[in-house]
């Protein structure tokens, strides 16, 4: 037999390894970046160009390469970082593998320009798929600038496989921010096509995190801060009426390199217990500095996982931390035992002057009795179960409601004197509620604003108002966006919204399912976008706080649900919009939603498997009232 296991050529060798390392233009970011950190550079400056498919070029003031080291570091395994096994128990730096530059002149055009400190002359290198085309001396300033061009341009496949400019955009954008935050006291600028984005001066953290995200930040921010032998804690947290419906603004540096860690995540959350909205997440940027050989951070070429030697302790102080922070600002309720407080005394409950109906013979006129003190009871009542008005050949839409006028006859045939009502009560204290609001057949009533009863054959079916508000709208808007038929309202007065670079990336990106739901946006200058119109039968009440919403959700479903781009922005808007459509509704309201309902697909459930509905069968409801 003969032999059939070969050695890889180093070209093919190269492109294997560099799909770990680069997945998309935004990992070419995120190297290039770290290494311009790495170089002790005060400023750092990054030009994209069509999403970083045409161009990605990172200019530093760094401390440069000689001649020899601009080649040696397009080579595998080949870095400045560590010597020896040692040195990967104690790692400071960003990059520490040797992989990247390799990778990345495995899959792109590469020109690399580096003047070290101290020399007169630069070098200039260009390699294509890892073979060096040229190298010769250039004039240049102290520092470095690599120019990644045509990414992917030898793997199709690969670039086929890449997303649209937005997308591919925003993803750059988070990585920029990434390095950005993690190290304040360098200057950052960020070019896409020409236009600056982002111009991020050097200073301190606080300024920093207003720089990138806007300056209503400057508002919720709590410092946040805790020092043991075992791990130091610094950064900020977020306010709980600032937490927003995404998690897209939660970051935690180990020295100061990003991870992601759901544990970590868990411990600021359980700090927060009992102050945040439900369905909301705080912001936060904390840095967490720890002895190097405490933790593993080689279990991924992303280098964004990490492995504690003692995650628990880390876990209590991180959360001790949090939960000190938000006491110090004031932020959890507490206890004062030294104010003086002025108790008011617990008064007995006072009741009419009987309620024992079987023990009393004749109950005390109504204007004797002191009437019991309640909140408003808001209910309404509607004249049909399912539609306005209309009649159907279905039994259940010809019940009848449980009428005080039903109720009595019902009393007068079971009683042997045929006059149990009279003594028990009168038509205006039997439902005070209902002889004000419900007539004649109604069979829907409102309870608390939330929820919709409504009589059907087998027993009492319990309608969610914002879950069902929730599966008609995703409908309707699954409807537009497919038809591309949405209908628009305009607003009187444009209003112009300041976004964060990546929301601005975002509503880019979803221009056109944008505009199929019946939104009017318009670019309106650098992350600016002006709103002449909105969806129609949407309240009109703070647009900035719906579309900004909408975001927010769009960006939660991302991290949550694997659907395509339009199937996401339907549930989010119906998410959303249906949140405002709360409150009271009168009869016809009532009877519409219910038809709606009744109308849709799916009518039991929410997109996200929430019941809108439940039906208590009449057993159920009999099995309440049986004497245990």
């Amino acid at each position: 037999m003969a032999d059939i296991i070969r050695l890889l050529p180093e070209h093919l060798a190269n492109q294997i390894a560099a799909g770990e390392v680069v997945q998309r233009p935004a990992s070419v970011v995120k190297e290039l970046l770290e290494n311009s950190v790495d170089a002790r550079s005060t400023s750092i400056q990054l030009i994209v160009k069509d999403a970083g498919k045409q161009l990605i070029q990172v200019v530093d003031d760094g401390l440069g390469m000689t001649e020899t080291d601009a080649r040696m570091c397009f080579e595998r395994h080949a870095t400045s970082k560590i010597q020896t096994t040692e040195d990967l128990f104690r790692i400071r730096t960003m990059g520490f593998r040797g992989e990247a530059m390799a990778s990345i002149a495995a899959v792109a055009q590469v020109e690399l320009k580096s003047r070290a400190r101290g020399t007169e002359l630069g070098t200039c290198l260009t390699i294509e798929a890892n073979e060096v085309i040229k190298q010769e001396p250039t004039a240049m300033a102290e520092g470095t600038v690599v120019s990644v061009k045509n990414l992917f341009y030898n793997v199709p496949a690969r670039r086929n496989f890449l997303k649209s400019n937005p997308v591919e955009m925003r993803h750059i954008l988070d990585e920029f921010q990434r390095v950005a935050l993690a190290n304040p006291e360098i200057a950052f600028s960020l070019y896409q096509n020409e236009v600056e984005v982002m111009n991020l001066p050097a200073g301190k953290l606080s300024q920093r995190i207003v720089s990138v995200f806007g300056k209503e930040y400057k508002e919720q921010l709590a410092s946040c801060e805790e020092n043991t032998p075992f791990l130091n804690i610094r950064g900020y947290i977020g306010k709980p009426e600032f937490a927003k419906k995404s998690r897209g603004e939660q970051f935690f540096f180990v020295n100061n390199r990003f991870i992601k860690s759901q544990y970590l995540n868990h411990a600021v959350l359980t700090a927060y217990e009992g102050l945040l909205p439900k369905d909301s997440f705080p912001f936060y940027v904390l840095f967490l500095e720890i002895a190097p050989e405490t933790i593993d951070i080689n279990v991924h070429p992303t280098k964004t996982e990490i492995k504690f030697e003692d995650e628990k302790t880390v876990y209590a102080i991180v959360r001790a931390a949090v939960k000190q922070s938000l006491g110090l600002h004031n932020i959890a309720p507490s206890l004062d035992f030294g104010a003086d407080v002025n108790y008011i005394p617990l008064q007995p409950m006072k009741f009419p002057a009987s309620t024992d109906f079987e023990a009393a013979p004749a109950r005390a006129p109504r204007a004797s009795a002191e009437p019991p003190v309640s909140q408003p009871v808001t209910t309404t009542f509607a004249s049909k179960a399912f539609s306005g008005g209309g009649s159907s050949g279905s039994g259940e839409r010809d019940e009848s409601f449980f009428t005080p006028s039903a109720l009595r006859e019902a009393a007068r045939q079971s009683s042997p004197e045929n006059n149990v009502e009279s003594k028990l009560f009168s038509d205006e204290e039997a439902f005070p509620a209902a002889s004000a609001g419900m007539t004649g057949g109604s069979k829907t009533l409102q309870v608390h604003q939330k929820y919709i009863l409504v009589q059907v054959k087998s027993g009492l079916m319990m309608v969610d108002q914002q879950a069902a508000q929730e599966r008609i709208l995703y409908e309707k808007y699954s409807q537009a966006l497919g038809k591309r038929s949405g209908a628009s309202q305009q607003l009187l007065f444009p209003q112009t919204l300041q976004l964060s670079p990546s929301d601005f990336s975002l509503v880019m990106e979803l221009a056109e399912e944008f505009s199929a739901l019946g939104f009017v946006l318009h670019e309106f200058g650098a992350n600016t976008i002006a709103v002449n119109g909105i969806p129609a039968e949407i309240p009109l009440r703070d647009e900035r706080e719906l579309i900004e919403g909408l975001l927010e959700q769009y960006k939660n479903n991302l991290s949550s649900l694997k659907v395509d781009r339009q199937e996401n922005l339907a549930r989010a808007m119906a998410k959303r919009v249906s949140s405002r459509l709360t409150g009271r509704l009168n009869d016809q309201e009532m009877n519409a939603l219910v038809d709606q309902l009744f109308a849709c697909q799916v009518p039991n459930y929410t997109p996200s498997g929430q019941k809108t509905l439940v039906i208590l069968q009449l057993s159920q409801l009999q099995e309440l009232f049986l004497k245990s």
